[in-house]
């Protein structure tokens, strides 16, 4: 299941090293190619609001499957564009139906986490997500390895024949998950999200602790190349990508902390985490004065990432078990919001201050996630959640 969500959330990450190769081989802008970027998160957010609650309704090994081969028809359109009559729009096509079922790795989540016995909940999601934040780490690596020995369409189209095989072994290895519970239409399960939305308040505020998390690192995400590559540095891309990869030490520390919710310490867990993003902006800032510093920075901020994320879900999927997809489906929905709302704060922090102003955005990001902590503290007291609810 970690592999599977891994390569799932990797496929909407293989295009942006690409870029520049797929814009000369398909004579089209730069810009134009930049396109394939947003046309992968947007699919990718219409498959979270609208598949995702699926897994409420339909049998999970089914569903997960089920959308992993059609994310793998997206990736070997996207894989033979170039034979298409026309490539480019063939590409956006096999991008978008990418993006738009590779969310079968946000059905296997909250799965993992009801086929594990509660003792071990927080672990079993914890060791599912880090091969999805692996995966999304090591994506754009791999799309640029294999891009430099075959061009860029191999990546794709390894990616496909990957995904179909993985999509086999899952279907041969997972469990029948029947649904528990009335099962609703389609239409009611998704007028219901906007329900728990409004009557679950840690559902709430742990979606505000993950969405400001994730734009505070995100800021980083959008600004980092342009420090490394700068005059103080001067890095090339594939040097980059290499101190990226510091990252994947962080991501695999999610199941370090899925144990650690495991044993009941979720609240310290989540409250070091916070706290750990916040003094670490002051490392990265003096980053730009030594590589070093960067990559201890990108190990640190990803543990507190990671950190925060697996306490939230592990909070939210004991808020209602029944419907563990759908509080998913407004979880992730916030969580990937706060990640473009960061990356487009850092590219306004960067153009008006540069390096300086990133780590000042980033850091007032990491202060307002404090007082979402805060706020859902309030919550986590006995009888709190309940008069929460009765006022909404």
């Amino acid at each position: 299941m970690a592999t599977a969500c891994g390569l799932c959330a990797g496929a909407n990450y293989f295009n942006q090293p690409l870029l520049n190769s797929i814009a000369h081989a398909l004579q089209v802008s730069e810009s134009t190619a930049g396109i394939l970027v947003t046309c992968a998160q947007v699919s990718y957010a219409i498959g979270l609001l609208f598949l995702v609650p699926l897994g409420d309704m339909l049998e999970r090994r089914k569903l997960t499957v089920g959308l992993m081969l059609l994310a793998a028809i997206g990736l070997l359109v996207s894989g033979f564009a170039g034979l298409m009559p026309s490539p480019f729009t063939a590409l956006v096509l096999g991008t978008l139906v990418t993006g738009l079922f590779s969310v079968a790795a946000q059905v296997l989540v909250p799965m993992a986490a009801s086929l594990a016995p509660r003792e071990s909940s927080g672990r079993a999601v914890g060791l599912v997500m880090s091969g999805l934040l692996t995966g999304i780490l090591l994506s754009r690596t791999v799309a640029g390895l294999l891009s430099a020995v075959g061009g860029w369409s191999l990546v794709y189209k390894a990616g496909g024949i990957a995904m179909v095989l993985v999509a086999l072994a899952l279907y041969r290895v997972l469990p029948k998950v029947a649904h528990s519970g009335p099962r609703l239409p389609y239409g009611q399960v998704l007028g219901s999200m906007a329900t728990l939305i409004r009557t679950q308040p840690r559902l709430r505020t742990r979606t505000l602790l993950g969405g400001l998390a994730f734009a505070s690192v995100s800021v980083l995400f959008s600004t980092m190349a342009l420090m490394l590559g700068g005059p103080e540095h001067g890095l090339s891309d594939s040097s980059i990508g290499l101190i990226g990869l510091s990252g994947v030490a962080g991501a695999l520390m999610a199941n370090a902390a899925g144990r650690l919710v495991d044993k009941g310490l979720e609240r310290p867990t989540t409250a070091f985490s916070v706290l750990l993003l916040v003094v670490n902006w002051a490392l990265l800032w003096y980053s730009q004065h030594s590589v070093f510093l960067f990559i201890v920075g990108m190990l640190v901020i990803e543990l507190a990432l990671q950190g925060t994320h697996i306490c939230n879900q592990n909070v939210i999927y004991r808020l209602a078990p029944e419907a563990r997809s759908r509080i998913n489906a407004c979880y992730m929905t916030g969580y990937f919001i706060g990640a473009s709302a960061g990356s487009a704060i850092g590219a306004w922090a960067w153009h008006h201050g540069g390096w300086t102003g990133a780590c000042i955005a980033g850091t007032v990001l990491a202060l307002l996630n404090v007082a979402a902590l805060l706020a859902d503290r309030r919550l986590s007291h006995p009888g709190a959640v309940a008069s929460a609810t009765d006022a909404a």
